[in-house]
């Protein structure tokens, strides 16, 4: 990697040393940090202005606030997610626009920003804030004429667009690769393994045919189900911090594979866990969300400790069929089929108790249950290999690309020229 000839002290520890003719210069003498707009006044389903909060677009505008290419940073909640914008646009209360000053190239503002720790500068913990004042004062270090800047920016264009295209490439082969083995679930717990096998009208329409010798049984027949319902439920005030109560387990600690996350534990108070000894978590429980993001599903396979359900929870015990077996039906079309066709509600989804007990598994004897739940786990053991290794692979570019961004925009290499290919 070639580097420039000269080099000084930027004075700043985390920059070090940049190239000598280089600037370290505040945001606020870079660009102009500008207030979001409440989107009510411009939301327009027929518009073709993209309003932009700081999670990214969610609506249409009937007219622009902003019509110059800009950074968007983040005031609440998503603040660590800089958004570069060519096209007019409106903006919400939750993100600032940015006009960026002459002399200065917007496109490379846009990696500088990139670069911020914003846990240095975030207040509150519920939901993040980022302020105009600390934003202001962060320093970086930019090249004094604006054909350097645009070299940078161009390089960086070019090069961050090779990696954004490697790591799409991945992920649309890790979604091909769970497609693959949701299809495989969904065969073996809903047909078996035996494609000869004779089979007969399941009395379920949607679900067509099964196994001869399979049965029909509703879920309440199978497992124990209760939730965390009436004067049960419980309150942020019944929160408390880790050591003064039990785990409380909620849709955020089940990952998109449904299987437990406790990198985000919650915590509820020792009465409140007490006073419900029917959902205390125990090993082969399975979990299922039955409000708000539904589907989401979990097999307790180790011990996690004293914990219960959150409200929006049910807590399926005492299993009279192989726990693995009823998982991965849980995990199958079928069940996301019955999900759609059974939740009514609009303002948040839910699915009551009462549906869920009436839910029609199909399954057969205890020794067939135990060979399909082998055969599926052999199986998907391949699979969730292959996609824990892609999944490798696409962080290790996005540090990649993390790396040279801080590398090229702090001047440790000269990408004048294109050196580096």
């Amino acid at each position: 990697m070639k580097k420039y000839d000269n080099y000084k002290d930027s004075g700043i520890e985390w920059i070090g040393e940049i190239p000598e003719h280089w600037n370290v210069k505040k945001l606020k003498f870079i660009s102009k940090i500008c207030n979001g707009q409440d989107q009510k006044a411009v939301l327009d389903d027929n518009g073709i202005y993209p309003i932009y909060g700081s999670g990214g677009i969610f609506g249409k505008a009937n007219s622009f606030l902003f019509d110059q290419p800009s950074v968007l940073l983040g005031r609440k909640g998503t603040i660590d997610k800089p958004q570069y914008v060519e096209e007019p646009f409106w903006t919400v209360d939750t993100s600032y626009y940015t006009k960026i000053k002459d002399g200065f190239s917007t496109r490379l503002f846009y990696y500088l920003c990139t670069t911020i720790n914003f846990e240095l500068y975030k207040y509150g913990s519920a939901i993040p804030s980022m302020t105009q004042g600390h934003l202001n004062e962060i320093k970086f270090s930019i090249p004094n004429t604006f054909h350097e800047q645009n070299q940078i920016a161009n390089y960086l264009d070019r090069k961050t667009a090779q990696i954004d295209n490697l790591i799409a490439k991945k992920e649309q082969f890790i979604s091909l690769l769970q497609e693959e083995r949701t299809a495989l679930i969904n065969q073996a717990v809903t047909k078996g393994l035996d494609p000869k096998v004779k089979m007969k009208d399941s009395g379920i329409e949607w679900l067509g045919e099964i196994p001869e010798h399979w049965e029909v049984k509703k879920l309440k027949l199978l497992a124990n189900i209760q939730g965390r319902i009436g004067f049960k439920g419980y309150t942020v005030g019944d929160l408390v911090s880790e050591g003064e109560g039990a785990l409380t387990l909620g849709a955020k600690h089940i990952n998109k594979f449904n299987q437990l996350n406790l990198s985000n534990p919650e915590f509820i108070s020792w009465e409140k866990y007490y006073e419900s000894p029917e959902i205390m978590v125990q090993i082969g429980d399975i979990i299922l969300t039955q409000r708000g993001t539904l589907g989401k599903v979990v097999l307790v396979t180790e011990d996690i400790g004293k914990a219960t359900i959150n409200p929006s929870m049910v807590i399926l015990s005492k299993l009279k069929a192989n726990d693995y077996f009823l998982y991965y039906f849980f995990n199958s079309d079928y069940f996301k089929s019955w999900i759609d066709l059974t939740n009514t509600a609009t303002a948040v989804p839910m699915i009551s108790q009462g549906q869920l007990g009436n839910l029609k598994l199909v399954l057969p004897n205890m020794n067939e249950q135990n060979q399909i739940v082998n055969s599926i786990q052999e199986s998907i053991k391949k699979i969730d290999d292959i996609i824990v290794k892609a999944e490798q692979e696409i962080e290790l570019l996005k540090e990649y690309k993390t790396a040279l961004i801080s590398e090229v925009v702090t001047g440790k290499v000269d990408v004048r020229r294109g050196i580096l290919n």
